[in-house]
């Protein structure tokens, strides 16, 4: 499968025929029949522009968790937090070094940011992590 351009909008190359091309619309999964000569190859991967269909804070939820404790780890904090460090040592089956490492990861992607808990260095979720969340629940 390849991707294409119509008037500045991208979609994914169905099939194409002799004077026109069934094209796929990656947001609404519509198919439309396109003239070729309206068309241009886009270059963008197909499976990158069919992942459009998911909405964005989704989209970051889901490529930036990649394990089930980092996806505890962000339900927990949007449930229960802002959480302190300390509590999230105490309440969990993480080491400090582990929990720093999930916490990095999270942060990286902005779904976690620092916060002040009680004078206490702890985290957050971000709005971008709570809509992620919401989405997919």
């Amino acid at each position: 499968m390849r991707t294409v351009e119509h008037n500045g909008k991208v979609y994914l190359l169905v099939k194409q025929s002799g004077d026109s091309s069934l094209v796929r619309n990656p947001e609404t999964g519509e198919e439309q029949y396109l003239p070729n000569e309206e068309l241009t190859v886009s270059g963008d991967s197909p499976l990158a522009v069919a992942a459009e269909r998911i909405p964005g804070a989704s989209r970051r939820v889901l490529t930036a968790v990649h394990s089930e404790q980092t996806l505890g780890m962000l339900v927990e904090l949007d449930e229960r937090g802002p959480l302190a460090v300390r509590e999230l040592l105490g309440s969990y089956d993480l080491c400090e070094s582990d929990l720093h490492g999930v916490v990095g990861e999270l942060r990286a992607a902005g779904l976690v940011r620092e916060a002040d808990v009680g004078g206490e260095r702890g985290y957050a979720v971000t709005d971008l992590a709570s809509e992620g969340l919401a989405e997919l629940r």
